[in-house]
């Protein structure tokens, strides 16, 4: 196979809508650790963005494709919002996870410190194994959403690189409560599938309805703590929208299918003004 056909594969099995899941908090946290622009204009800072940005994502959805070949067989949104990996493009797929690993190996040489090279392998554990046999996290119900937290992780990691802190307590329970919801309302549209092929995730286990309340029940703590963070500013109320959302699913008794493909514009959004509210107020030297 020719590197043009490797690149073709590797992005579409990266699902570039989701890029910024795990390239937006690396870079919040970045400008969020640092105490001015100039501190980020190292090579360390490019080369995670890179990684984050793309091998991180075929590494995190290439593991999961190849483990989950038969939920994905039904499951209709691999026709056209995502990709379903062919027969003949499964061994191409198994290398590039194996590439993705071995960079993400190869820069914890670099890692100078123990606590950023946790932070660091424990991404590339989590993204492994969220899939993968033995552990398969995939299937085991709560832990499945709580290892969710590896969307975090970038952030994490990006933000102890340039402040050598970890973030406040308060802050890392936000994006707890944020990631667990959030993989917890991607499963309730794969209730079906999952478990016509035997895979207990929590949304299976809880059934949709039970999904969606304790979807808003942590998204109402995330509003919460995030008002107490942004000390009521115009900004801290925009996470409102999430428990929001699930409340009028809950009370209008819509499909979770009819607003889950906004959500990564929504975080987006609010990632970006996130960034935005601490860049304007960087200096520069």
């Amino acid at each position: 196979m020719s590197p043009r056909e490797y690149l073709r594969i590797a992005i579409k099995v990266s699902r570039p809508r989701f890029w910024f899941y795990l390239l937006g908090p690396y870079t919040v946290g970045c400008i969020w650790g640092a105490d001015r622009y100039l501190e980020l204009l190292k090579p360390w800072f490019f080369a995670y963005f890179f990684f984050f940005m793309f091998p991180a994502n075929v590494l995190l959805y290439g593991v999961n494709d190849l483990w989950d070949q038969e939920t994905d067989e039904l499951n209709p949104k691999k026709e056209g919002k995502e990709h379903r990996v062919k027969p003949e493009e499964r061994e191409s797929l198994r290398k590039l996870v194996w590439a993705a690993v071995g960079l993400g190996l190869l820069l914890t040489v670099f890692q100078t410190g123990l606590v950023e090279r946790l932070i660091f392998l424990g991404f590339i554990f989590l993204s492994y194994f969220y899939s993968a046999e033995p552990i398969r996290f995939k299937q085991r119900p709560f832990l499945d959403s709580a290892s969710n937290i590896l969307y975090a992780l970038p952030g994490v990691f990006s933000f102890y690189l340039t402040s050598g802190t970890l973030p406040p307590n308060s802050v890392l329970a936000a994006a707890f409560m944020h990631s667990f919801s959030m993989h917890l309302f991607s499963a309730i549209p794969d209730i079906e599938y999952d478990a016509g092929t035997g895979i207990r995730t929590t949304a299976v286990v809880l059934g949709r309805r039970a999904s969606l309340v304790l979807c808003l029940i942590l998204w109402s703590g995330l509003a919460a703590l995030t008002f107490q963070l942004g000390s009521g500013s115009p900004l801290s109320l925009l996470p409102l929208t999430y428990p929001l959302i699930a409340a009028e699913l809950l009370v209008l008794d819509k499909a979770v299918d009819s607003v889950y493909w906004f959500y990564p514009y929504i975080n987006v959004i609010f990632g970006c003004l996130l960034f935005l509210s601490k860049a304007v107020v960087t200096p520069w030297g």
